[in-house]
């Protein structure tokens, strides 16, 4: 099952998997104000979140802080997740979706229709990272 939550509720599955050198309260600078927050659940557990809010050039939307459990990866929690978020993009205008895309999930995002476009840059603490985008309008 997916559903929107408030954006505190993925802040500890967001740090367990994408930030284990911050405390959980540290996550919330990274929260655009109004940004729309999803969870996938399987059953009553907590597998994946993500974020996504305006962000750069009008009709951009930026998603970020996508993280699912490791033991639920390749059951399609995480493309539930995304596939939401992009939705909700949509459905509020967006011409352009992009992400700073972890170098372990570029195909990730590129299964979901995303495209590298930039060269490989290093986020400190976190690691080598890729902007990857893709057009707001249906496929």
């Amino acid at each position: 099952m997916v559903a929107s939550v408030p954006a505190e509720l993925t802040r500890p599955l967001r740090r367990d998997v994408l930030r284990p050198h911050q405390r959980v309260q540290e996550l919330a600078a990274d929260e655009p104000p109004g940004c729309f927050a999803v969870c996938a659940y399987d059953g009553a557990e907590l597998v994946a979140v993500g974020l996504v809010a305006p962000d750069g050039e009008p009709g951009g939307w930026r998603v970020r802080g996508m993280a699912t459990l490791p033991a639920s990866r390749g059951r399609g929690a995480g493309t539930a997740v995304l596939e939401a978020l992009i939705a909700h993009a949509r459905e509020h205008g967006a011409t352009r979706i992009w992400c700073n895309a972890r170098a372990p999930a570029l195909a990730f995002y590129e299964r979901s229709g995303f495209r590298v476009v930039s060269e490989e840059f290093e986020l400190e603490n976190i690691g080598p990272h890729r902007v990857m985008e893709r057009s707001g309008a249906a496929p």
